[in-house]
């Protein structure tokens, strides 16, 4: 029997320009796409500032989470991209420490040499099981 997937976007332009959703459910499995720092309106936050983008980007998670009725504690998985990545590493380590609190997903951190915005610092993905108890 086939499962329905059930895909969410923000409506901004470059989803429909690169062709992808912000995430899809399929079953009991949320793939969330890399996250960035913008606001509802599709503007892009914190220019030079990485510790912003950290922040806005994972406000972002947390609209998808929310979407989907899930809560941080079900991510089991997260892929952080950072440009200048030993210059960010310990802010990165803090705030995704501090966004997880006590729950510990997996993850994987990587040094890029660029992303798809011009000030973009950072993207941040992740897995969700929503069979998961939070």
């Amino acid at each position: 029997m086939p499962v329905q997937a059930k895909r969410f976007g923000f409506g901004m332009p470059w989803e429909s320009l690169y062709g992808y959703s912000q995430a899809i459910q399929v079953g009991d499995t949320v793939y969330v796409a890399g996250q960035v720092s913008h606001d509802r309106d599709g503007n892009f936050v914190g220019a030079g500032d990485f510790e912003l983008q950290v922040k806005t980007t994972l406000a972002n998670l947390d609209l998808v989470l929310e979407h989907f009725g899930a809560e941080r504690s079900q991510i089991v998985e997260s892929t952080v991209l950072v440009r200048n990545l030993r210059e960010n590493f310990d802010t990165t380590a803090h705030l995704h420490a501090e966004y997880f609190g006590e729950h510990r997903p997996t993850s994987t951190v990587m040094g890029v040499s660029d992303l798809a915005l011009p000030d973009q610092l950072v993207e941040i993905g992740a897995l969700v099981r929503l069979d998961v108890k939070p």
